[in-house]
């Protein structure tokens, strides 16, 4: 499982890397969690608003950071 945290640096960008890397501990999955700062790179996914967050390749949540215990029911599905 590959998991992208695309955002520039900004507070809610930086909670959403604290919380994905936390409920990756916690479930045990195994995943490969990648942050994207570039915001040239952010603009060719198309996401206008950050943070954002991919799993393979597939943007679940823009514009928020979304709790450990919903990231977790992400990485379940």
């Amino acid at each position: 499982m590959k998991i992208e945290v695309l955002g520039t640096g900004c507070a809610k960008c930086k909670s959403l890397a604290k919380n994905v890397e936390k409920a990756v501990a916690e479930s045990g999955v195994e995943a490969e969690v990648v942050k994207v700062e570039s915001l040239s790179e952010i603009m060719n996914r198309g996401v206008m608003m950050t943070p954002a967050l991919f799993i393979d390749g597939e943007a679940v949540v823009v514009g928020r950071a979304p709790s450990v215990a919903e990231i977790k029911g992400m990485l379940k599905r």
